[in-house]
């Protein structure tokens, strides 16, 4: 007793309590109490062996386990296209490469992921959330500007032509806002996608309502000075509040925002 306390540290009385409960458990008396020590019963020398393979197998899985990636699983994230292309899937080479056992499924969408029902685990929104039971955290807002060539920005402003957005949308705050600044002016493009639009104004189609950060990194786009403030967006990152408990979904979370709290301005 003395010796399996010390081993253990633990007292006398804890010892010779667990080893009254594992008896009750089992139904066997494994110890003969004498007055000299304990000594295994018949019974007792016939479960040692079951019972010191059973340790070998936890000391193994123990080493194992401390082999293993304890955040290994899925995280879905659901965001912009632009944004998730251009400042979070670069954002998180480093976490990849730290913890290979986790698998991150990225869904560019414009439409608002139902994380309610668990569609993804992480959405990145223009615009607070208002469905109950979601966690908003704000990261900061997308900035917008006219950008095109220099040779569009430089014609006078009744020849200048713009790139816009299609009525796929119609609501949608940058169109609004394009529309009325620019009423009268010709488009020689409309899309719902940035990336075309983008692509339209590095191609000399024309001016178009841009990103900052998405055109700033164009050297060829220019800026043209606005009269009027251009829409921003604010961005937040949300998660459902039980989903959040995840240590694996709340460190994706913590890195993604940490990447776009850094690239948006507040």
């Amino acid at each position: 007793m003395s010796a399996a306390s010390r081993a253990l540290g633990v007292e006398h009385s804890t010892v010779a309590r667990r080893v009254g409960q594992l008896e009750t458990e089992l139904q066997v008396r494994l110890f003969d109490r004498l007055a000299r020590g304990w000594s295994l019963t018949s019974e007792g020398e016939a479960l040692l062996r079951r019972a010191e393979a059973v340790e070998q197998e936890v000391l193994a899985l123990r080493q194992a386990a401390s082999g293993v990636d304890l955040l290994a699983g899925k995280v879905r994230i659901s965001a912009p296209p632009l944004l998730l292309s251009h400042l979070i899937l670069p954002g998180l080479r480093a976490f990849s490469s730290a913890h290979p056992g986790v698998t991150l499924e990225l869904a560019g969408e414009r439409r608002d992921a139902d994380l309610a029902r668990a569609e993804v685990d992480i959405a990145i929104r223009l615009g607070r959330p208002t469905e109950p039971d979601l966690v908003a955290r704000p990261l900061g807002e997308i900035s917008y500007g006219l950008y095109g060539l220099a040779e569009e920005i430089g014609r006078p402003g009744e020849e200048q032509v713009l790139v816009g957005f299609d009525d796929s949308m119609p609501d949608l705050p940058q169109k609004l806002w394009l529309d009325g600044h620019v009423a009268g002016r010709r488009f020689s493009v409309r899309s719902n996608d940035m990336a075309t639009l983008l692509q339209a104004a590095l191609s000399g189609f024309g001016i178009a309502l841009l990103p900052d950060f998405l055109a700033r990194a164009h050297d060829r786009l220019k800026a043209l000075p606005l009269d009027s403030q251009a829409p921003v967006r604010p961005v937040f990152l949300v998660m459902h509040a039980d989903i959040r408990r995840s240590q694996r979904v709340r460190l994706v979370a913590d890195r993604v925002a940490q990447e776009l709290a850094a690239a948006l301005p507040v």
